[in-house]
């Protein structure tokens, strides 16, 4: 598991990370106070893939808490908000920023106020890590090896060469974790960028490094090396691939200089060039196809876009997909919303997070609950949603509609949704090159046809908003009887208990829309 560490004071908050299965806390630039902290710390948990915080929590002599423990805790209190389903624990500390500062001048090296506040949060991610590193011995263990009486054997030769081998490995491996340790710092690291008189100095020059789309680990580390930007290209893929495992470097141009770590190196690459936002808009009743559309019109490239809305989504948000058949994939579940996403987030970043939002308006408004009361799964009132946002456009007509497709359905009655074969046509003749008519295309043989096939379609066909969710849970009770209806010319809908109703509402209401094409 990777953890961030937090030590969070009023001016700066120290950063630390680490992986439970390498226990070595490493230390990252501190984060300034400025009503943007929350907004940084999000974007270094996404960019190194990390959900877990470990923030100290500051007690008096007497290991009681004080004003400062209570400042933490608010801090932990708007660090769940900000990020949400985070998980946040605490470890007791004192002094660590005494301690920080006596290791930092033991270096003998120039440090600024920030690696003090990193070099504490670094002890207090330590500490934990080897609080929780081992587990206790088994008291009847204990009791045993206590009661056992055991002669000292004599020794041997062979227990003095393997104690020599012992150590001489000890010494070997300090050595190599030393050399590790000051070949992933900054090429130069007694510069200080933030003050004035060196921030014109060669090692803070911002030097414009490009990282070329489909660049592997190896390959950014030797041009990295090449343009002395960091000391050593293994160790650099070494630290990566330690720290930031699967994380994917975004090919663009960053301007970089020696003074910065490879840590703050890869950070940069990880979350993309620039660090600008993007807004991202699917409205209620748009599809992937739409997604698609407005995703390439950003940059994102075809096969990154196929590749994301393929994947399998796993997270909190599981439940949502309550009888989702096996391969189906994410439509109908992305909340329709304007989202603000940075600069080089990934296209899966981009569906997870509208995932989320789905789950959240479901579970807000316990659409689980109100769907089963209409004899309908999850996925299933998901799916009639879809089709209700696309039949009517107000939350009056919606939940009449939606009671109309649930009268039909009880008695056994095709939908009969114009819309689903639009949705049908769309995913095999976009252009309508080969269903070029109205007779034609209501023949396509497709599990969306629910003029050929009985039930509801095989998934959603467009993301539903709010109330047309709240239609299919809470559908219109004065529209029991009804089981037709249809948009008139003059954009009023005209509903029908009989066939022969319905051909009049046609025949009266319904010249010209009726007969437009698919």
């Amino acid at each position: 598991m990777k953890l961030i560490a937090l030590d969070v004071g009023t001016k700066r908050i120290g950063v630390a990370k680490a992986d439970t299965s390498v226990r070595i806390a490493v230390p990252y630039s501190a984060v300034e106070v400025d009503g943007n902290e929350f907004k940084k710390i999000a974007s270094l948990a996404r960019a190194w893939d990390i959900n877990s915080f470990v923030l100290g929590l500051p007690r008096n002599n007497q290991g009681e808490e004080t004003e400062q423990s209570r400042y933490v805790r608010d801090f932990a209190a708007q660090l769940k908000r900000a990020i949400p389903g985070a998980k946040v624990c605490f470890q007791d500390e004192s002094l660590t920023s005494v301690e920080a500062e006596k290791r930092l001048k033991s270096r003998k090296k120039g440090y600024k106020k920030g690696d003090i506040d990193s070099e504490a949060a670094t002890i207090i991610l330590q500490d934990f890590l080897e609080q929780h590193a081992g587990k206790p011995k088994s008291k009847t263990k204990a009791a045993t090896a206590k009661r056992k009486s055991v002669k000292a054997a004599k020794p041997h030769r062979w227990i003095f060469a393997l104690l020599a081998v012992v150590v001489l490995l000890a010494a070997a491996g300090g050595g190599l974790y030393y050399y590790y340790l000051q070949e992933i710092k900054a090429v130069f690291t007694d510069v200080d960028c933030d003050d004035r008189e060196e921030a014109d100095s060669a090692a803070c020059k911002a030097v414009t490094f490009e990282v070329a789309p489909g660049s592997s680990v190896a390959d950014v580390a030797t041009d990295l090396k090449n343009a002395s930007l960091i000391r050593n290209a293994l160790v650099f893929q070494i630290y990566f691939r330690l720290n930031h495992g699967d994380s994917m470097l975004k090919a663009g141009e960053y301007e970089l200089s020696q003074a910065m770590t490879p840590e703050e190196i890869i950070t940069k690459i990880v979350e993309g060039a620039g660090g600008d936002t993007i807004r991202v808009t699917l409205l209620p009743g748009e599809n992937l196809r739409d997604l698609r559309a407005t995703l390439l019109k950003l940059g994102y490239k075809s096969d990154s876009i196929d590749r994301a809305f393929s994947a399998s989504y796993n997270g909190s948000y599981n439940w949502m997909f309550e009888g989702r058949p096996d391969g189906a994939g994410v439509e109908g579940y992305l909340y329709g919303e304007t989202y603000e996403f940075y600069t080089g987030d990934s296209v899966e970043t981009i569906i997870e997070r509208m995932l989320t939002e789905m789950a959240d308006v479901l579970e807000e408004h316990d659409f689980r609950t109100k769907f089963a009361e209409q004899g309908l799964n999850v996925y299933q009132g998901v799916t009639l949603a879809s089709v209700v946002q696309k039949e009517a456009n107000n939350s009056v007509d919606q939940a009449r509609v939606a009671q109309v497709f649930l009268n039909r359905l009880r008695q056994g009655m095709n939908l009969g949704s114009d819309v689903t074969t639009q949705y049908a046509l769309d995913l095999v003749d976009p252009n309508r090159e080969t269903y070029t008519n109205n007779a034609e295309a209501l023949q396509i043989d497709s599990p969306y046809n629910t003029r050929l096939h009985p039930g509801l379609p095989y998934g959603p066909i467009s993301n539903p908003g709010l109330s047309a969710l709240q239609a299919v849970a809470a559908p219109d009770g004065d529209a029991s009887n009804y089981l037709f209806f249809l948009t008139g010319d003059d954009g009023v809908m005209y509903y029908g208990t009989t066939d022969e109703e319905h051909q009049r509402n046609i025949r009266d209401h319904c010249a010209e829309l009726c007969n437009v094409a698919l």
